[in-house]
């Protein structure tokens, strides 16, 4: 199949979790035999690997107007002439607030549209935006997203709580993003951006240090716990963002501790399989749209369980359904940060970190690898594709 897939607001390659998710999917599906047309920005070399999953992967460079995401929608044209040139039998967009641009190509040439979903469709209780959005009467931006939604023949989401309720269930696909595990494995080598100290339980953040991933949560237990005499317990931050200066700051005194700053997703393996513990201390208080829910179907988790970590993460339904706790790894409560204090604690037992570190790898492997991801995808699209094709005069 020749698949157009639109994703103007991601840059490829890059160290974000919207760039890993897109080559992902991109890769999956050319290696189930699809011709795979991505329209992305170009955040340096096109991604090359020798397994040959990109042979049929063709990148576009395909940027917003002016850089702005919110103008993604006015790349229809370009997304149009994209499908006609290269034949496509389906077009694909990642979806975002203000894009469309493939949905509207879609419609134009008469194929049918995929739209992936992973941030609500549907505005959160008390958005500014839909206070705006009411404000100029017609809620212009309500009705664009809905006239997006009603051209969309196929939703791709890991939760379909954050579409409009009146979408039919029927054309949804619920499905976990996932990890690419034969990259992230226990036994992952290569250079490391930090130096290992075998004399401590070494915990692992890694993310984009915004302050919803409470990654200064986890620095406050670090210092916690030393202040208390706990000496047994590393960690290395791995990435960058708005958070990192404070959660620097609250480990400032705890020795064993390295921030190592953002590097390419393509090391990650070998730094998370030099770890111990993957701890993923998210708080969703500190997001506004997480009211509502814990709607992610978040990649650290999937990376630390395929490098065969034990995790350690808030007790929330959705995790909770991810992770068993005392199975794959520890939940602790949100509302008590000892608890969290208490989960790295039990983890400096390395018989019960090797068998929930165990664990975590087989159930990642079963249910949430990339290629489990696109085979799912793979057998809707061939049966929408075939379905659009008889109902076509």
């Amino acid at each position: 199949m020749r698949l157009v897939y639109a994703a103007l607001d991601q840059q490829v390659p890059g160290t974000k979790g919207g760039s890993v998710h897109v080559r992902a999917v991109a890769e999956g599906l050319a290696a189930l035999g699809h011709e795979v047309h991505v329209a992305v920005g170009q955040g340096g070399p096109w991604p090359d690997r020798d397994d040959g999953a990109t042979g049929r992967v063709h990148w576009h460079a395909m940027r917003p107007p002016l850089g702005r995401a919110e103008l993604r929608w006015m790349r229809a044209g370009a997304i149009t002439a994209l499908a006609r040139r290269v034949d496509a039998q389906c077009v694909m967009e990642r979806y975002y607030n203000f894009g469309g641009e493939g949905v509207i190509a879609a419609r134009r040439l008469g194929l049918p549209a995929v739209l992936e979903v992973n941030a609500p469709v549907i505005d959160y209780p008390g958005s500014a935006k839909s206070r705006l959005d009411r404000a100029l009467i017609l809620e212009p931006m309500r009705r664009w997203r809905d006239a997006v939604c009603r051209g969309t023949d196929l939703f791709i989401t890991p939760n379909p709580h954050i579409l409009p309720a009146w979408v039919d269930p029927a054309r949804v696909l619920a499905v976990e993003w996932g990890a690419d595990v034969n990259h992230f494995r226990p036994d992952a080598t290569g250079p490391l951006p930090f130096t290992r100290d075998p004399n401590r339980v070494v915990c692992v953040f890694a993310g984009a240090f915004r302050s919803w991933h409470g990654v200064v949560q986890l620095s406050a237990a670090l210092a916690r716990l030393h202040a208390q005499g706990e000496r047994r317990l590393g960690a290395v931050f791995i990435g960058d963002g708005p958070e990192r200066a404070s959660a620097e700051h609250a480990a400032r005194d705890v020795p064993g501790v390295t921030f190592t700053g953002a590097i390419p997703h393509a090391q990650l393996p070998q730094c998370l399989a030099a770890a111990d513990i993957g701890v993923a201390p998210f708080d969703p208080g500190k997001h506004k749209p997480l009211a509502l829910g814990f709607y992610w179907s978040p990649l650290k988790i999937f990376e630390y369980m395929s490098s065969g970590l034990p995790v350690v993460a808030p007790r929330l339904p959705r995790i909770a359904h991810l992770v068993g706790d005392n199975e794959e790894g520890l939940l602790y409560d949100p509302a008590d940060p000892r608890t969290l204090d208490a989960a790295l604690v039990r983890l400096t037992d390395d018989t019960l970190r090797d068998r929930l570190g165990r664990a975590a790898r087989i159930r990642a492997v079963a249910q949430y690898s990339w290629r489990a991801h696109c085979v799912a995808i793979d057998a809707r699209l061939r049966a929408l594709v075939d379905s659009h094709g008889e109902r076509r005069p």
